[in-house]
């Protein structure tokens, strides 16, 4: 499996901004993921999907006022300021 980092904003000025968020949420919860308390719209996820399958999966809860963006970690290839164990979840899987 590899690992991706999902970011994601959702338009606020919608209606249904709460709901639109949970739904998404939910369906992101399809993965294997975590996501560090700092950082409210982003996760990493554990897949063996690709990047662009990812993507096109989460753009089905998403509408075109809507951003998203997932890429793919490689192994050594990564450096932030997390918790750690949201380090030790990536590593895990790396």
């Amino acid at each position: 499996m590899s690992v991706f980092l999902v970011t994601w904003n959702l338009n606020k000025e919608r209606g249904n901004y709460a709901q639109a968020r949970q739904v998404f949420i939910q369906h992101l919860d399809r993965y294997p993921n975590v996501k560090d308390p700092g950082l409210e719209s982003v996760r990493w996820i554990s897949s063996n999907a690709t990047a662009a399958q990812i993507d096109e999966d989460l753009r089905l809860k998403l509408d075109s006022n809507d951003r998203i963006f997932v890429t793919k970690l490689n192994s050594g290839e990564y450096r932030g300021w997390l918790n750690n164990d949201v380090w030790a979840w990536i590593d895990a899987r790396l």
